[in-house]
Order: structure tokens, then sequence, then C-alpha cells
């Protein structure tokens, strides 16, 4: 995993990586990423299998992928509902690009209906839940495909719960290696 993360680490506010020349992605309220979360997966499968596409949706995808492997893929504790955690930005960013092109497919002739269906699932969940207009510190924030959005390794050694399943990762790679070798070093060798 730490051979994985980047080497440029940026920053909450600011952590951006490039020029300000891609393509703008509107910001998306703290409740609307809670409840496009369990939607991702369906978003980018439609996305990925769109075949009336230009270069802006496919960059704006590319940026949605990109960007959830930066966010270390979804799995970090908090990482959509902790404020705090350093993962929140950049779950943010992918989630915000993500329903771009959810709300992009709703204009293509061939996504339309299926992306249709999709969005009005969502905005009834958000409605059922009360969560549209729940905001927190990255709601207003906008993001550009030409800026990648990482954590800082400072702010996840101080968020407990992000370091804690770093090294429950760490421990259970080194205990996988330290059986595996185990396990091959006690092979009986085959004799002829």
């Amino acid at each position: 995993m730490a051979l994985g993360w980047p080497i440029s680490v940026a920053a909450h506010g600011g952590g951006s990586s490039g020029s300000h020349a891609g393509i703008a992605i509107p910001s998306l309220t703290h409740g609307e990423m809670a409840v496009i979360d369990p939607y991702y997966g369906r978003v980018i499968t439609l996305a990925a299998a769109a075949t009336d596409t230009d270069e802006t949706f496919r960059r704006v995808l590319n940026f949605a992928q990109i960007q959830r492997s930066y966010c270390l893929w979804g799995v970090m504790p908090g990482g959509i509902s902790d404020e705090e955690s350093p993962f929140n930005e950049c779950s943010h960013a992918y989630l915000a690009a993500a329903k771009a092109v959810l709300l992009r497919m709703r204009t293509m002739k061939d996504e339309m209906v299926a992306a249709g269906d999709l969005v009005s699932e969502i905005d009834a969940a958000l409605v059922r839940n009360n969560l549209s207009l729940i905001l927190c510190r990255f709601s207003g924030e906008s993001f550009n495909t030409a800026d990648l959005i990482r954590p800082r390794l400072s702010d996840i050694v101080l968020h407990a719960k992000s370091l804690a399943t770093i090294l429950m990762a760490l421990l259970a790679a080194m205990a996988g290696m330290w059986w595996t070798a185990r396990v091959l070093r006690t092979r009986p060798l085959l004799t002829e």
C-alpha cells in the first residue's frame, strides 16, 4: 500500500495536483454524498457501457475512477460520514464526478432511460432521508478534472480510524506473508 501511495501528497483545501485547465465539476452536499455513495458502482457501470460519449464525458468519468483510487476505493472508515476524515474531501470529489456523469447521461439518447431511473432512485432516497440540505466544510467546494485531491499523510496519522485501518491492513499483510513463508519453508521437497 505504501508503494502505491503518491509521492507528492497534497492536502485538504488546496490539495490539487495540476493546472486549472480541466473540466469543472459542480459541488455536492454532504447529504447527497452519503446517498450517492451506495450508487457509485451502478453509475460507473452504466457510464462505462455508454456508447454515445464525448471527450468531456470520458474525462469526468476517468476523473471519478482515478479520484476514487486516491480515496483508497472508499474503504476508509468515515471517508463519507466523518468531516474530519482525511478522506472526506477526496470522497466529495469522486462522488461529485459520479453525480456529474449521471446527470450528463440523462441527456444521452441511449442511456437516458436507465440514467433517469437511477436519478429518480437517488432523488427519492435524498427526500426520504432528509439529506439534501446536510452540509459540511467541503459541500460548497467544486472540483476540476485537472486537480486530483489527495489525503495528506499527516492527517491520516492524526485521524485514529484511518490510522487504525491502515495499520490493521499492514499487520494482516505481514501476517499473510509470514504464514506463506512458513508454509513454503516447511513444505516437504518432492523426490524422484
